[in-house]
């Protein structure tokens, strides 16, 4: 009788699931409907806000992502762009995402002369990698973060780095000695990054990872590759923007794969040290056994409170700092050894200072960055035509008017170009053109200070600025007294922007041992 009470309960319910499948899917249109309204005041509000900017046409879908055909050209466009809408002009990602693209120094201070975000749209896509490190952090957490990290870039800290720089570059150099023999052209890049990945290392967490001379693939190295490129394809595929459809893409597969093994490198330095800082128990102890680091400046900042970083925090700002300080620093190292490849009138200059400065040294000293001007001159030349970082981006949380009076309100997102102001033929005589001497102290009085921005500017400009400057000084000064650096014309670079600049064909050049007697 209960058995046959309860299928009769049961069947009563049975007639009301189709009902129920009826309302799922009004709740699923409903939900759809309102969130393409949402997209679509958001579309018809960026039009109104960018009305006084005119900017190249758009398609109606896919906005100007059609228009970049990744075959080495596409930084070149928004600079031919820039010179038919001066100052700034709108760029859509898609039918919803839209940036006000700036490429020139007046209108550039504006914004970097805030402490307005990082947006919330490209750089959100590279957290769940980084944290919300120093890169893509806010507010009071950005404030103090800054503060906190800060004293791990003074001078003091900073002068035993370069002996540290000079062995890495040193046995990068030792290895390039077959191309030397053979005088086959080789590839820059993966040499200089495992270099400089060896560097920081080394460097900001004292720690010797063999990863020059260990032979095959470094795991890390290949994880930041990937990760580059699949925040760069997420940022170009519309769907991908979507969290859930990224999540259980097979790009999502690949990109949680190598988060995971940064993650682990990450984790295994951040071990390494605690134990180690068990043992020497005060950070006085830790200058006569080593120099402070940055990572004993992590682990030991404490602010007004006594607080310190919690072990999340520290994770993301070593994990930012990894990245940042290795790779940005290898596409400036690889790109400067390219333009002085093809540039020998210049490369023979820089030699001589250097030879003249090193006195018959095999290594670079703290007081030696100061002694090679036009190396130094030819470094930021370099820097101007091929900026490590093409361009950033901010999210403005108030109303933002610029020179001329144009404005534009409070949730628009701003990308700095900074390929785009350093080529900016209104600015620059003859930008395409290497000429180390708009360098010298008397040219550069005559510019904006805004006009070369390689690390940007303002209170969000690059913390770690000057170790790279000190490393690009060390290695090239390194290379130019062992090796000639000779052009290969049959590899010309096809630029891209990455999370840093890349070249897809990558950078190639010939070498030969320098002949002392010429």
């Amino acid at each position: 009788v209960i058995a046959m009470d309860f299928t009769e309960a049961f069947g009563g319910f049975q007639p009301r699931f189709p009902h129920m499948h009826h309302l799922l899917a009004v709740l699923c249109l409903v939900a759809v409907v309102y969130k393409l309204t949402i997209l679509l005041r958001k579309r018809r509000d960026a039009f109104r806000h960018m009305e006084p900017f005119p900017g190249p046409p758009a398609h109606w879908l896919f906005g100007h992502v059609l228009e970049f055909k990744q075959d080495g050209e596409d930084l070149y466009k928004v600079v031919k762009w820039g010179q038919k809408y001066p100052y700034a002009f709108p760029m859509w990602f898609g039918p919803f995402v839209c940036f006000l693209n700036i490429h020139h120094p007046d209108y550039v201070k504006t914004i970097l002369a805030s402490t307005e975000p990082k947006d919330n749209f490209a750089y959100r896509f590279i957290e769940s990698w980084i944290g919300e490190g120093l890169l893509v952090s806010k507010g009071q957490k950005w404030f103090r973060h800054r503060r906190l990290l800060t004293p791990g870039f003074h001078y003091d800290v900073l002068k035993p780095y370069v002996k540290l720089m000079s062995d890495s570059a040193n046995t990068m150099l030792a290895k390039w000695e077959r191309y030397a023999k053979t005088g086959e052209s080789f590839e820059l890049f993966e040499h200089v990054s495992l270099m400089t990945l060896d560097s920081i290392l080394k460097c900001a967490f004292s720690y010797n990872s063999n990863c020059q001379t260990e032979g095959g693939t470094n795991a890390y190295i290949q994880s930041v590759y990937e990760l580059s490129n699949l925040i760069n394809l997420r940022f170009r595929t519309f769907p991908y923007h979507n969290d859930l459809i990224f999540y259980f893409s097979p790009h999502g597969f690949r990109y949680r794969k190598a988060c995971k093994v940064a993650h682990n490198h990450t984790a295994e330095v951040v071990r390494k040290r605690k134990e180690a800082l068990k043992q020497e128990k005060e950070p006085g102890y830790i200058q006569t056994k080593r120099n402070l680091d940055f990572l004993d400046i992590l682990l030991c900042a404490r602010d007004e409170n006594q607080q310190g970083l919690s072990d999340e925090d520290i994770r993301a700002e070593v994990d930012t700092f990894m990245f940042e300080g290795h790779d940005t620093t290898a596409s400036g190292i690889s790109f400067i050894l390219y333009c002085l490849a093809c540039h020998p009138e210049h490369q023979k200059k820089c030699r001589d200072e250097i030879m003249q400065t090193l006195e018959g040294k095999d290594s670079m000293e703290w007081d030696d960055l100061s002694k090679i001007p036009y190396t130094t001159m030819c470094i930021k030349e370099s820097l101007r035509l091929y900026p490590p970082v093409p361009g950033i981006s901010r999210h403005v949380t108030k109303p933002l008017t610029f020179f001329d009076g144009r404005t534009i309100p409070a949730g628009c997102n701003v990308g700095t170009s900074i390929f785009g102001i350093h080529r900016n033929p209104t600015i620059w005589e003859n930008p395409d053109v290497f000429d180390p001497l708009r360098f010298l102290p008397e040219n550069v009085s005559m510019r904006s200070p805004h006009a070369f921005v390689p690390f940007a500017a303002g209170p969000r400009n690059c913390i770690g600025q000057n170790f790279a400057m000190n490393e690009m000084k060390a290695v090239v000064a390194l290379t130019l007294k062992r090796y000639q650096l000779i052009e290969d014309p049959d590899w010309k670079p096809k630029i891209i922007p990455r999370l840093v600049l890349r070249s897809l064909n990558g950078i190639h050049i010939k070498i030969k041992p320098v002949d002392y007697d010429v």
